[in-house]
């Protein structure tokens, strides 16, 4: 390239620092215009947001969850004008911990109660995403291009851009995890770089020391991770899904540091781990527990927030933990007894296993617009949807994109490979567990980063290794090309029915190419 440009080593070397955060950050700023982009529509309390935009309202006002008249009498009222917000000061129970609304709150603190208010910040952490898996891309594959391809396709998935674009949880479960996730990785460049420095220079002994050191050298401080800790903590304080990630992460960092200490020429690397840096690996749990815990400081400073006084004056075997702790414990009881019984039957639920085929999206809103009303021009009546359905294209090539990695994982020991199917695992599997729960595909957002990972992966591997021949090249970057425009094709094809914008009834119908996407 540098000959082709006709540009000097430093040139080369300026640009390639440049490249390495101005490419994320013009991906970034696009996909960041297309989430803004008439966020205020529609002027509704969408889905679920009936229950979180009002949540975080209350956690602002109250620090805890109050409660507030039916829906079909205060969803009126908040959008009405003038506005009526029926707050009650009474605690309600809710379903899930406090983060995520705090962050939806924080939107309602600078813009008020209203849709763009409560969707500000999901709109601003999905767009903030985007640059974490340019930046997370480009570490694990070492590639600016591929970063921002990572990046770039998860701009372009319906799914993300739908949950960027509405005031639910699990957006906010998918940024904190990738935050981990990327952490970690920076954990084990920094680990592997410090056993690397701590090997003995070339000589006869050389495979002795290196056996002595990588035993026994230590790694040092390892803030990364105990920032996933955090982040992870973070993440199971919006759902509790969350927790999963923190499970799965745990086993994966311990399985880069087996095989840091085998490279290092650890004798016995698994006892090696053990003894150096379990503890570290414990620490992040333990960051993670504590972070948890601080999350729900609100309620325990309230004196009125849904069983904040359970435990007062009751003594027992666990009597010597404070009353306020032993509440939180009930509560938290509760809230797992409600979420793992909750089988009331709707129409958009799906099973898992159509998840990865978008078998059944979730209709958020619909509206029918009269001819001449709401942006409807059209002879006949039009349709106004909010649909979470992922760009079909993308979805359907990372499937192919998952066996490619598991061939390359289990045949060639591709850590790479192994890192992302470990974050589709830990969104997706656990879901298997509660098929009889009702449960709605839109919680794989939560694994849409670690999809485009996969599908770039993909498109990487496509015009061959190092040595393939030039033709092989071309043709490998050709088809990469054209499948990247299809993708981006597809979703503007689908973007009047990712907004809740106004087309003919006969346009959102020719857009629904499943009968179960009805």
């Amino acid at each position: 390239m540098r000959h082709t440009l006709g540009l000097s080593p430093a040139a080369v070397r300026r640009l390639a620092r440049w490249s390495g955060w101005g490419g994320p950050l013009l991906v970034t700023f696009l996909a960041g215009l297309s989430r803004f982009w008439r966020l205020d529509s529609p002027q509704a309390l969408v889905f679920d947001e009936t229950y979180y935009a009002k949540d975080a309202w209350s956690l602002l006002r109250l620090g805890y969850e109050g409660s507030w008249p039916d829906r079909l009498v205060s969803d009126p009222q908040i959008l009405g004008s003038p506005q009526v917000i029926p707050l009650s000061d009474s605690g309600a129970f809710v379903a899930h911990p406090p983060t995520g609304k705090w962050v939806i709150a924080l939107g309602e603190w600078m813009f008020g109660l209203g849709p763009f208010g409560w969707r500000f910040m999901t709109a601003a952490l999905g767009t903030l995403s985007v640059l974490m898996l340019c930046r997370t891309g480009r570490r694990l594959f070492r590639s600016t291009l591929l970063g921002c391809l990572a990046g770039g396709l998860m701009a372009l998935d319906g799914l993300h851009y739908v949950m960027s674009r509405t005031a639910l949880l699990d957006l906010v479960v998918m940024v904190f995890a990738l935050a981990a996730f990327g952490s970690l990785l920076v954990d084990r460049d920094r680990t592997r770089a410090r056993l690397a420095a701590a090997l003995p220079p070339d000589g006869a002994d050389r495979a002795y020391l290196a056996g002595h050191i990588g035993d026994r050298a230590g790694t040092g401080p390892r803030p990364w991770r105990l920032a996933a800790g955090l982040f992870l903590g973070l993440s199971a304080s919006v759902k509790w899904n969350g927790l999963y990630f923190l499970a799965f992460f745990l086993v994966l960092t311990l399985v880069w540091d087996v095989g840091a200490r085998h490279t290092a020429g650890a004798r016995h690397p698994y006892r090696s781990v053990l003894r150096k840096d379990c503890w570290s690996a414990l620490s992040l749990a333990v960051v993670a527990a504590l972070t948890y815990l601080a999350t729900w400081t609100g309620w325990l400073r309230s004196g009125q927030g849904y069983g904040r006084h359970w435990a007062d004056g009751r003594g027992g075997t666990w009597s010597w933990i404070p009353a306020p702790l032993r509440s939180l414990w009930h509560y938290e009881h509760a809230v797992y007894q409600f979420n793992v019984g909750l089988h009331t039957p709707h129409p958009y639920e799906s099973n898992p296993w159509s998840w990865l085929v978008l078998g059944r999206p979730v209709l958020f809103h619909y509206v029918q617009a009269e001819p001449g009303t709401a942006g409807c021009h059209t002879a006949t009546a039009c349709s106004q949807t909010v649909l979470a359905l992922g760009t079909p294209l993308l979805w359907w090539s990372a499937c192919c994109a998952l066996v490619h990695l598991l061939y390359r994982w289990a045949l060639r020991r591709d850590w790479r490979s192994g890192a992302v199917l470990c974050g589709v695992g830990a969104g997706y599997l656990p879901w298997f567990l509660y098929q009889d729960r009702t449960i709605f595909s839109f919680y794989a957002v939560a694994f849409v980063p670690y999809l485009c990972l996969a599908l770039t992966m993909m498109l990487g591997a496509l015009p061959g290794p190092p040595g393939a021949s030039d033709r092989r090249r071309v043709r490998g970057a050709v088809v990469a090309g054209v499948l990247v425009l299809l993708i981006g094709w597809n979703f503007v094809h689908f973007v009047p029915i990712y907004t809740g914008e106004s087309i003919p009834y006969e346009d959102w119908r020719a857009r629904l190419w499943l009968d179960s996407w009805y």
